[in-house]
């Protein structure tokens, strides 16, 4: 696909966005966000909602709905959450609930595109972040929900991403902690490679699911729902020392009753630490060794799970103390580091690169 630059000037920069929205996007398990080249920087929830009957359709008005609106009408609704650790859900076979989960997710990545705000008149080049180690089938099925919805597509991982758009390309580590997966990417100057990429399932879920599970076990009568727990997370969530403690109200046969969950928050929001750290030491101890000492001193914390309050200053004591040194820095927009740099990467990718879909 070629664009023509119908003004006869020689400007590179002319020719290659005449015509052309680029937009990143961070297809992620529990939010999906977009940066376009027109300025535009949004995030919707990876949900999506059908009415489930004549009534609730009647009631919506709608066909599909999305993200927060889709999770406060969700009783009308039938739910998807099409990503699944990061990549789009699908069977061995093509069953009904595997066409399912695609068609949900052609309709977020058609509504992520939407919240872009093409005009009628552009070509949509879309990069999207997938997970590190996403197999070639995952990676298939994400173009085939891009399909319909963009002329051109290429795909990145998401820790490659966020070092692309901070420009820190050499000697880097990338921790991107999403809901389904938490990705760790070096950066050493060049297009990473399989071996400069671990990526693991314990990630923001993983805290709600043992935050769920603290709650049941030591707050008796408590009424809670997944979405209550994730929201509880990502107002309070910590590791470390705290401040204050942590008071929240949980109905009990009907009635408003306060519970401290302030131990339950540290215990489940700290089950990201291990496994980081084991992550850290694979990609460190494999690296050639004269740039581990720098590597170690350029952690990058990215993606959602890194707004957890102290975890940035917890695993840095903790690499400290296993590995000598360390030096990590959350990133300042985490919830657009992804989309930021996967913009980046549209720009600067030449025409070859992409995936153009017929």
């Amino acid at each position: 696909m070629t664009d023509k630059n119908e003004t006869g000037g020689d400007s590179t920069e002319v020719k290659k966005d005449h015509g052309v929205l680029y937009i990143g996007m961070d297809l992620g398990t529990s939010r999906t966000s977009v940066s376009a080249s027109n300025g535009v920087r949004e995030t919707v929830y990876s949900i999506v909602g059908y009415p489930k009957d004549v009534i609730s359709l009647k009631l919506l008005k709608k066909d599909v709905l999305y993200g927060k609106e889709a999770i406060e009408k969700r009783l009308s609704l039938k739910v998807y959450k099409p990503l699944e650790k990061g990549v789009i859900k699908t069977g061995e076979d093509a069953d009904a609930e595997t066409k399912a989960n695609l068609k949900a997710a052609r309709d977020l990545i058609g509504e992520a595109i939407r919240i872009a705000k093409p005009r009628a008149d552009e070509l949509v080049y879309c990069v999207i972040g997938a997970p590190a180690e996403a197999s070639i089938h995952n990676r298939e099925a994400i173009i085939e929900a891009a399909r319909e919805q963009v002329d051109s597509v290429m795909l990145c991982s998401e820790p490659f991403a966020v070092a692309y758009g901070l420009d820190w390309l050499e000697d880097v580590l990338v921790i991107d902690i999403g809901a389904g997966t938490t990705d760790l990417c070096r950066m050493h100057g060049t297009m990473p490679e399989e071996t400069d990429q671990v990526m693991f399932d314990i990630a923001g879920d993983a805290v709600d699911a043992a935050l769920a599970k603290l709650i049941e076990e030591t707050c008796p009568g408590a009424q809670f729902t997944v979405q209550m727990v994730k929201d509880i997370k990502e107002r309070y969530g910590y590791v470390g020392d705290v401040t204050e403690r942590v008071v929240v109200d949980l109905p009990v046969d009907g009635k408003p009753t306060p519970f401290d969950l302030t131990d339950q928050l540290c215990a489940a929001c700290s089950v990201l630490i291990e496994p980081i750290l084991d992550g850290i030491k694979k990609l460190v101890s494999t690296f050639d060794p004269e740039f581990q000492a720098k590597l170690k001193d350029r952690v990058l914390l990215a993606g959602g799970g890194s707004m957890v309050k102290g975890l940035d200053t917890a695993v840095e004591k903790a690499m400290k103390e296993r590995f000598g040194s360390g030096k990590v820095i959350r990133i300042e927009e985490p919830i657009y580091g992804g989309s930021n740099g996967a913009l980046k990467i549209a720009h600067d990718m030449p025409e070859d690169y992409w995936e153009q879909l017929k």
